[in-house]
């Protein structure tokens, strides 16, 4: 049965910053450290880590909310794909990203929220405290 996952993390950046970082394909690609496909617009794609997530956006609030559908290749076919939300918030000084990853596949839920962590939250601190 599908799963929800629930994070929130302090980045080092202001809400506006973070939300510019994530849509930006450049500065995305330079956070993961791979590339990635896209955009805020509705129906764009999305496209990471040379294909092992893909999705389509579905909404944003500009320096607030971004919402998009997201799979990963280790996902069965029959497995729902699982619809990813992104809220920005100020936390003092710095930026808190609250995530909700709803209808992630069960059999995928610790790689996944331990991915969140690896591949997004320690990469993206470390770059912002080296730029």
């Amino acid at each position: 049965m599908p799963q929800t996952i629930q994070q929130s993390v302090t980045l080092p950046a202001t809400p506006a910053r973070l939300f510019a970082m994530y849509l930006d394909p450049k500065l995305h690609a330079a956070i993961t450290g791979a590339l990635v496909t896209i955009s805020p617009e509705p129906g764009s794609p999305f496209h990471a880590f040379d294909g092992a997530l893909s999705g389509t956006m579905l909404y944003t609030v500009p320096q607030r909310l971004i919402v998009q559908t997201w799979r990963s290749t280790h996902w069965n076919n029959d497995d729902l794909d699982s619809i990813l939300v992104l809220t920005f918030w100020p936390a003092g000084e710095v930026g808190r990203i609250d995530l909700v990853h709803v209808n992630v596949a069960d059999h995928d839920v610790p790689g996944v929220t331990e991915g969140w962590e690896k591949y997004y939250w320690k990469p993206w601190r470390q770059y912002l405290q080296s730029h």
